[in-house]
């Protein structure tokens, strides 16, 4: 199963926003894209919780190209992500990934520190304080309307799956329109938010799975 978001992804565990380091970011990053970036931090850090509605597309060199639409519900370190073909659930400690056409979960310990994850808003706006990208502006454009900054990420870890990501935001909203990971091997990810509900009042049950509610499941327990 290809990895397509925060650990499991996120794609998304998410993990909350870390403290910035700032004398670091200043002498290694574009100091413009460091304003910008600390300006959607704060406004994202206000939530408590995040829902939000986004299309998924996955470009592999020799495949069709593949579009979903899906939703993140996030509220700390835990998440739910549901898709047409999975769903995705963590409570900070344990993450299920449910293959709804195999009707099988795989059960895995959290990990919010794994690097080879496309990161949810949330999560990328928390990695690039702790220093794990080299990062500048690279255009201003305009789509739909609006006018988009696009700012490009390169992981300081050679072992990422990902030589690049590369966020837009609109500035005068003050919120992400897209993030796109560029894989090594060629792939794409474009992760394109439709929709976002702060501080939504969420029941207990969303950051849980019960594999004993889908009849007939396989269950590949793989935590240590």
């Amino acid at each position: 199963m290809r990895k397509r978001f925060l650990p499991f992804f996120v794609l998304f565990a998410m993990v909350n926003a870390l403290l910035a380091q700032s004398s670091q970011t200043q002498e290694t990053n574009d100091p413009e894209a460091k304003k910008v970036l600390d300006k959607i931090r704060k406004k994202y850090d206000a939530y408590k919780t995040i829902d939000a509605a986004f299309t998924l597309t996955v470009e592999v060199p020799g495949e069709p190209k593949d579009v979903q639409k899906g939703t993140i519900t996030q509220d700390g370190k835990k998440f739910r992500l549901e898709m047409s073909d999975q769903t995705v659930v963590s409570d900070g400690v344990t993450t299920w990934a449910y293959q709804k056409n195999s009707n099988e979960v795989q059960i895995n310990d959290a990990d919010p520190n794994d690097a080879n994850s496309l990161m949810s808003p949330k999560e990328l706006l928390g990695r690039y304080q702790k220093g794990d990208f080299l990062y500048a502006i690279t255009d201003k454009v305009t789509e739909a309307g609006k006018l988009l900054t696009l700012i490009e990420f390169k992981p300081k870890n050679r072992n990422s799956e990902y030589s690049k990501l590369r966020i837009a935001i609109d500035e005068k909203a003050g919120t992400i329109q897209s993030i796109k990971g560029f894989a090594k091997d060629g792939s794409r990810y474009t992760f394109a938010i439709s929709r976002i509900t702060p501080d939504k009042a969420l029941p207990a049950t969303t950051f849980t799975f019960d594999p004993k509610q889908y009849k007939g499941v396989r269950v590949e327990d793989l935590r240590m």
